[in-house]
This record gives C-alpha cells, structure tokens and sequence, in this order.
C-alpha cells in the first residue's frame, strides 16, 4: 500500500506557502504605493512570519509629511501578529492560519496587503527573507 503523499503532485519535500507583499500608501487618495515588507503562511509546517523594511526616503518623497514613526509602528506590529505571544496582542490564541488571513484582508490604511501568491518551498521559513530580497530591497 503506498503512502499517499506519494501519489500527490506535490514535490518530495517541499511544502506550499502563500505570501502577500505588504505595501505603503502614503497618501490613499493618490493610490501611490511602495513594497514594505512580506509576509508568508505554509500550512503544512503552521507557520507564519513577515519581514519588513521601510524606504523613508522612498515614504518622504511620495508624502513628505508622512508620519515615519507611525508607518514604522503598522510594519512592527505585523511582525508581532505573526511572532504570536503577547506581541500578538488579540490574535495571541489564533492559530497561524487565522493570523495570515488577517493580515491579508483588504483594508484602507497606509500600510496595506497586497494580492496572496503561493508557491512551492523546501524550508518556509528562509521564505520570508528571500522575498523581502527580491521583492522588497
């Protein structure tokens, strides 16, 4: 009888993960927008993780009064939904699932997620600082 991981059209050992962008949108009625940051869930290993990087001379030049400190404090706070425990605030108990789809739902703020991707990956984990690479810096 064989497994049924075998059958699947699933790679040997490598696992799906989605993935949003995180964007900042200075000024939402000009619709202008930069990468900000990544996060990424793979359901197979209940994971969850972002990794952001703030371009303030990229913020300042869209909108020069951008409140820095407040842009930097929206990308933290992703990080800390996603690390879970008490930087988690309300989404403590949530599984990792739960907090990725939170974190992606459509929403009208300075720092919005972008569409979800999905692709296919050995380690995860590495997934989050190899799209903030490619995709962010």
């Amino acid at each position: 009888m064989s497994d049924a991981r075998t059958l699947s059209t699933r790679p040997r050992g490598k696992d799906v993960y989605e993935y949003a962008l995180l964007r900042v949108v200075p000024r939402v009625e000009r619709g202008e927008c930069f990468n900000a940051g990544v996060v990424v869930y793979c359901r197979a290993r209940s994971f969850v993780a972002a990794r952001t990087h703030l371009d303030v001379t990229k913020l300042l030049a869209l909108d020069p009064a951008a409140d820095v400190a407040g842009v930097r404090a929206a990308l933290r706070a992703v990080e800390g939904v996603c690390a879970g425990g008490e930087a988690s605030g309300q989404a403590a108990r949530d599984d990792a699932g739960r907090r990725f789809r939170w974190l992606v739902a459509p929403r009208s703020t300075v720092v919005q997620p972008g569409p979800v991707h999905t692709g296919l990956s050995a380690d995860p984990a590495a997934e989050p600082g190899r799209l903030l690479d490619l995709l962010v810096s």
